[in-house]
C-alpha cells in the first residue's frame, strides 16, 4: 500500500501520463526539430504563396516550387542547434508575456470603459513593453552580446525613452490649444453671420 501510495505521489508530480508522453516527445525530438520544423516551413511556404514570386504562363502561384523552397529553408534552419535552442528560450517567455498581456487586459476591463481611446494606446505600450522584455531576455539567454548590454543599460534607455514621450505629448497638447475658451463665442458668432 506505501508502494502504491509512492507511486501515486510520484506520478501526480511528474504530470501523470500527460507528463510522460511529452517528456517521450521531448527525448524523441518532438519540440526541438519537429515543431520548429513545421513552424518555419509554413511561415516560409505562406510568405512565398502570398508575394507569388514563381508563377506559371497561365498567371498561376506555383505550389511546388514554393513547397521545396518552404521545405529546403526549414530543413536547413535545423542544420544546427541555433534554431532550437532560440525557439526553446523565445516561447516559454513568450507564452508568460501573454499571460500577463491578458491579465491586464482582464483587469484594465473591469475598472475601465473598453470604448475608450486611451485603452487601446495603454494596452499596446504595455504590449510593445513586454516584447521588448522578452527579445531582450531571450537575446541574453541565447548569449547575444546586445541582450547582456541591454541588461545592463536598461534603466538608462526607459529614462531616455520616458522623457521622450513626456516632450511628444506636451508638443502634441500644445498645438491643439491655438484659441482659448473664450475666443470660442466669438468665433462662433463670426461664423454664424
Amino acid at each position: 500500500m506505501l508502494n502504491g501510495l509512492i507511486m501515486a505521489s510520484y506520478g501526480y508530480f511528474e504530470g501523470g501520463e500527460i507528463g510522460n508522453m511529452l517528456n517521450y516527445w521531448e527525448q524523441a525530438g518532438f519540440f526541438s526539430y519537429l515543431l520548429p520544423f513545421l513552424l518555419i516551413f509554413a511561415i516560409i511556404f505562406g510568405i512565398l504563396s502570398q508575394i507569388g514570386m514563381f508563377r506559371d504562363k497561365e498567371n498561376n502561384n506555383n505550389r511546388s516550387i514554393n513547397g521545396i523552397i518552404a521545405f529546403v529553408v526549414a530543413l536547413m534552419s535545423l542544420q544546427f542547434d541555433f534554431v532550437p535552442v532560440f525557439f526553446s528560450e523565445i516561447f516559454p517567455r513568450m507564452g508568460v508575456g501573454l499571460a500577463i498581456l491578458l491579465l491586464v487586459i482582464i483587469f484594465t476591463g473591469l475598472f475601465v470603459d473598453p470604448n475608450s481611446g486611451g485603452m487601446i494606446y495603454t494596452l499596446l505600450g504595455v504590449g510593445a513593453v513586454i516584447l521588448i522584455v522578452v527579445l531582450v531576455q531571450t537575446a541574453g539567454a541565447v548569449g547575444w552580446s546586445a541582450g547582456w548590454w541591454w541588461q545592463d543599460n536598461w534603466p538608462m534607455v526607459v529614462g531616455a525613452v520616458f522623457i521622450l514621450v513626456i516632450l511628444a505629448v506636451i508638443v502634441g497638447t500644445g498645438s491643439d490649444s491655438r484659441r482659448t475658451d473664450s475666443e470660442a463665442p466669438y468665433a462662433r458668432a463670426a461664423r454664424g453671420r
